[in-house]
């Protein structure tokens, strides 16, 4: 019985019904969290697209980590918590952003998502690195120092 419970508190913070007790520790630490994007968060966080389809224009103003998502997707939560450890160490250095593919279904063709999770590399300079399928820890890490920070 214990395990269950055990079970069923980690899938409430690892799925989307965890927001709001995340939020509440945002509050209290004001500690970095993995943002929701839609379309137009993205146009205007991100790189607008629409009115530049041709040049990749990033309008961040720090690199970014954007996790193309479903929440039906077992391989997608396995790498949530992943990716809300990554957005509390990183905190100043980097962006981290999750876009649900279900409900910004324009926004994941235009960049051509056809399998999920798909993680997109977003530097200050150059162009942006697509990722597919789950990744550990340390691939993130290794990606963020190389890609993202340029620590090579």
């Amino acid at each position: 019985m214990k395990a269950i419970l055990i079970l069923a508190v980690f899938l409430s913070l690892a799925g989307c019904n965890g927001q709001e007790a995340r939020s509440e520790t945002k509050k209290e630490e004001k500690i970095m969290e993995v943002t929701h994007l839609t379309k137009a968060d993205f146009l205007q966080k991100v790189a607008d697209y629409q009115n530049s389809p041709d040049e990749w224009k990033f309008l961040g103003d720090k690199p970014a980590i954007i996790d193309f998502y479903a929440s039906w997707c077992g391989p997608c939560r396995s790498i949530a918590p992943i990716l809300e450890e990554l957005a509390k160490e990183y905190e100043g250095k980097i962006d981290v952003y999750k876009v649900d593919t279900e409900k910004e279904q324009e926004l994941a063709a235009a960049f051509g998502i056809r399998s999920i999770p798909s993680i997109l590399f977003v530097p200050m300079e150059g162009q942006p690195q697509m990722a597919q399928g789950a990744m550990p820890k340390s691939a993130f890490v290794e990606a963020i120092d190389n890609i993202l920070l340029q620590k090579k």
